[in-house]
């Protein structure tokens, strides 16, 4: 066997020698404050039996077959899934991929043509950014949330023979914080600007059935295209691009992560359509979650911590924690009462931004949301 490539070696080195080499996490039976899994619906055994009372019932008849959707993978559980997807989401027709990676990929890499602009804030996912790489338009980053400075990038670029695209999260991963989505359709619709939103970690939290914060704010009709990403509130795999039938037809025949890939399995495309009718039908894990949200920020605000969590009224709550092995070290101490929280540390973030980021549940109960800032409040003062 050839030896492993030294140039690979020493990249593994240097995440070493900054304490940062990451590694798969263990199962563990800690209380979760880490999973995406918003509304508990990952390990619902309601969703999980409707899902197979579903695929068992006559409703519907499923062709099995694997394949990228354009050959043979393309079952009649589809377009049932993605006609309920659009009309959730007041828009005129949506598209599922595997993932949200995939979605992100597929959207970016393809939409925005060679004389086009991107406009991204600084802080998109890796998968907005891995997307935009493999874009053909030219694309800029504008400082976090600061519409003042994406207004002159917007104006040192705007030209009528050129679309320019801007690019933003409704809820970002690693800080929980929002923007300003109101004053951003706003600019977007005086520069005629197309306006793209990643509602990953928005769905299931924002909204009055969990629809997202663009649709909390009815601004559906404002955006280009919405990606919904369903490994968060909804608790299972794949992602949606909600937007025009154009918009549709185009990601169909120019996706590259969508046309060369096998579709998701009947089960998958169940278990995302129940997870949506749970949605619409019961209120009760969206209200619990807001309710531990709330209970969250007045808890850190009575015990001093307010000042070192960046502002969020999602179901992200990041303490910026300086230092790899500082932030390590009170999670493992965290850890070790019995709480899941996890140490976020450079490069994934930027130096000196190191965090607890602590993720809120509609399953945690107000007494495991206090005492995991009790714990955090006495490793921190």
């Amino acid at each position: 066997m050839n030896q492993f490539p030294q140039a690979l070696l020493s990249k593994l080195k240097g995440r070493i020698q900054v304490n940062a080499l990451r590694k798969l996490p263990v199962s563990n039976n800690l209380i979760d404050f880490t999973s995406n899994d918003y509304l508990g619906f990952a390990h619902s055994e309601l969703i999980f039996d409707k899902t197979h009372d579903y695929l068992l019932g006559e409703k519907i008849k499923i062709n099995g077959a694997t394949g990228s959707r354009l050959i043979s993978g393309n079952h009649n559980l589809y377009p049932i899934t993605e006609d309920f997807i659009a009309h959730f989401h007041q828009s005129e027709s949506a598209l599922i991929f595997n993932s949200g990676y995939d979605a992100n990929v597929g959207f970016f890499s393809s939409v925005a043509q060679r004389n086009d602009i991107i406009l991204y804030d600084e802080l998109c996912h890796a998968s907005i950014r891995d997307g935009i790489q493999l874009s053909n338009a030219k694309s800029y980053k504008f400082n976090h949330n600061d519409f003042e400075d994406l207004e002159k990038l917007i104006q040192k670029f705007h030209s009528e023979e050129i679309e320019i695209y801007i690019v933003t999260e409704s809820v970002f991963s690693m800080d929980g914080d929002c923007p300003n989505l109101e004053e951003l359709t706003q600019l977007s619709e005086k520069h005629n600007c197309n306006l793209v939103i990643d509602e990953a970690h928005s769905l299931g939290v924002f909204g009055n059935q969990g629809q997202g914060l663009v649709q909390e704010l009815k601004l559906q009709n404002k955006v280009f295209a919405r990606i919904m990403t369903f490994g968060k509130g909804l608790g299972c795999h794949g992602a949606a691009i909600i937007g025009s039938q154009d918009l549709k037809a185009y990601l169909v025949n120019f996706a590259r992560s969508f046309i060369y890939t096998t579709g998701l399995s009947p089960h998958s495309v169940a278990t995302i359509l129940v997870a949506y009718n749970q949605l619409e039908n019961d209120k009760t894990q969206i209200d619990t979650l807001r309710e531990n949200i709330i209970h969250f920020n007045q808890e850190k605000q009575i015990l001093g911590l307010k000042p070192m969590f960046v502002r969020s009224k999602s179901a992200i709550q990041s303490a910026i924690i300086p230092g790899n092995q500082n932030v390590k070290n009170i999670a493992k101490q965290i850890q070790a009462k019995g709480f899941d929280v996890k140490a976020i540390l450079s490069p994934t973030v930027p130096e000196g931004q190191e965090r607890l980021r602590i993720c809120l549940h509609s399953y945690n109960s107000k007494k495991e949301i206090s005492e995991v800032l009790r714990l955090l409040s006495t490793f921190v003062f």
